[in-house]
């Protein structure tokens, strides 16, 4: 026996080697309108409604995971899908293949006699096989229509042995009912679905003939798809349940950590709220290594130097009212008092232009300290240590008929503000000339220590007690040794201490009373030195 190849039609099987199966005006200039004054009250201005960050991103961390888990449920049902179809594929074309083999043997394998009718193979086929509880095996032979029945009779409208079918009792047996069996017979495609009352059945069918054209038949595979597809739909919902449980699961923990991660954040805006001129000491606590919390230690440092700045402005303006209030008050005092003697009238105007110039200096002193609080109040640049001692020496030698003495220079080169060192070793040289007598041995230097660069102005004057050694560094501070005439606004230490600061070093002050005194700038070199 030989079966036909199939594309598309139904196949047929032969028996003995056989073939078979801006609005303008009208005139076009632009419109002049009066102004509006508004009086009294204005209103206020609505603020947008904020969305809350936590809020934020939750909702986005749910649409996240909501849009993943839709996809997976989405390619789950697609490949259980479509693993069906490829299950019931390949039991079809299994069982196809398998009557395509049998047939093309020709003989009862009990007996080893050929078959010489279709029910015959049909029959001896269908009691070697063990199909699948979803399956239905059975064949149709077309017996010669009994006399009287028309061409057009359907199958099943001879005897009942046309229908031949497996022991096993399937779903549905579709073989007992000629419509059905009707509509997959005269079907034009090899395979089909059709609906019966277990649910969709997947079919297919090959056609067999016998030699010397006897009776012709039908060999039919169905699978009923319902229990698979239940399946398919019971894992699916059992996905879907596991997806909105996962889903209002992590809709909780990204609250949570949402939480968790902006509490420092709700930290800097609750302290930003509270904060005011008058109360910049609030502080957030940092913990952790991430980037919530280096945002709380940039706000911490914007903290500092906000309040640092406040504190400079604060102490500018009490200092400035400090200091001005006694010249402004002898300035006042001297012109009320002014008579029309013109002698007097000079003796005045030298007073008070004296008065001017002292406040002039005080003010100028007062600016300096409040710009060294300014990223820009250092201009670095690298410097030769013996030439900036040189120039130094010869400065301070101007000031007043002492013995200066220059004791050492540094050799090599650093970074930093030249005009700022200076102006911070000057400034000690005239505290020293201020506090000592003419010909006085005033010793003067700079050299490398380690790390750092010193410049040093030393005297022989009465000395510091011990006790005043932080104090004279404040601002409008005196020592206990300063005498009656001295007119100094006592901010000059205050000045060298904020140049050492800026360049990120210090003062040092070696004094005893009775053994003179020995300021020193530090000034840190790092990698500038060479």
């Amino acid at each position: 026996m030989t079966t036909d190849r199939f594309d598309g039609e139904s196949p047929t099987v032969d028996l003995g080697g056989l073939p078979g199966g801006g609005a303008r005006s009208g005139s076009g200039h632009t419109a002049v309108h009066p102004t509006m004054v508004l009086e009294g009250p204005q209103p206020e201005v609505p603020q947008r409604r904020r969305v809350p960050a936590r809020l934020l991103i939750m909702g986005w961390v749910v649409l996240l995971m909501a849009a993943v888990l839709a996809l997976v449920n989405i390619v789950t049902w697609s490949a259980l899908t479509s693993k069906n179809d490829e299950r019931v594929d390949r039991a079809l074309s299994q069982e196809t293949r398998e009557f395509r083999e049998f047939t093309a043997e020709g003989a009862d394998p009990e007996t080893g006699e050929s078959f010489t009718d279709v029910s015959t193979l049909i029959q001896v086929h269908l009691r070697h096989q063990y199909p699948d509880r979803a399956e239905i095996l059975f064949g149709w032979v077309e017996e010669p229509a009994a006399p009287g029945g028309g061409a057009g009779s359907a199958p099943g409208t001879a005897s009942e042995a046309v229908r031949i079918r497996q022991g096993q009792e399937p779903p549905f047996d579709v073989s007992a009912d000629p419509g059905m069996v009707a509509s997959v017979l005269e079907s034009p495609d090899a395979r089909g679905t059709l609906d019966t009352p277990a649910g969709p059945m997947r079919w297919e069918k090959i056609r067999a003939r016998p030699p010397g054209g006897g009776a012709s038949g039908w060999f039919v595979i169905g699978y009923f798809t319902e229990a698979d597809e239940d399946t398919v739909v019971s894992t699916m919902q059992t996905i879907a349940l596991v997806s909105l449980v996962g889903l209002l699961v992590a809709s909780t923990a990204a609250w949570w950590v949402a939480g968790r991660i902006l509490a420092p954040v709700r930290l800097v805006r609750q302290t930003a709220a509270h904060i005011t001129e008058e109360d910049l000491t609030r502080r957030i606590d940092v913990s952790g290594r991430d980037d919530i919390a280096a945002l709380a230690e940039q706000f911490n440092s914007m903290l500092d130097r906000l309040e640092g700045a406040f504190t400079a402005q604060r102490r500018f303006v009490d200092d400035a009212g400090h200091e001005l209030r006694t010249p402004i008050t002898i300035v006042r005092g001297h012109l009320e008092l002014m008579g029309d003697d013109p002698g007097e009238r000079r003796e005045v105007v030298r007073l008070v232009t004296d008065e001017l110039d002292r406040m002039g200096r005080i003010v100028e002193d007062l600016l300096l300290l409040a710009k060294a609080q300014q990223p820009d109040f250092l201009r670095e640049e690298e410097v030769s240590l013996a030439e900036l001692t040189s120039d130094i020496d010869a400065k301070v030698r101007r000031l007043g008929d002492r013995d200066w003495r220059l004791e050492s220079m540094a050799e090599g080169a650093c970074r930093l503000d030249p005009q700022r060192v200076t102006q911070a070793v000057v400034q000690l040289a005239a505290n020293a000339v201020r506090h000592t007598g003419p010909g006085s041995r005033l010793r003067v230097g700079s050299a490398l220590s380690g790390g750092d660069v010193l410049f040093w102005v030393a005297d022989q004057g009465p000395g510091i007690p011990v006790e005043e050694h932080g104090r004279i560094f404040e601002r409008f501070s005196r020592g206990g040794g300063a005498s009656r005439g001295d007119r100094g606004a006592g901010l000059g230490l205050a000045i060298v201490r904020a140049i050492a600061e800026a360049h990120h070093g210090r003062v040092d002050l070696r004094s005893a009373p009775g053994a003179g005194s020995t300021f020193t700038l530090v000034i840190p070199t790092g990698k500038g030195h060479v």
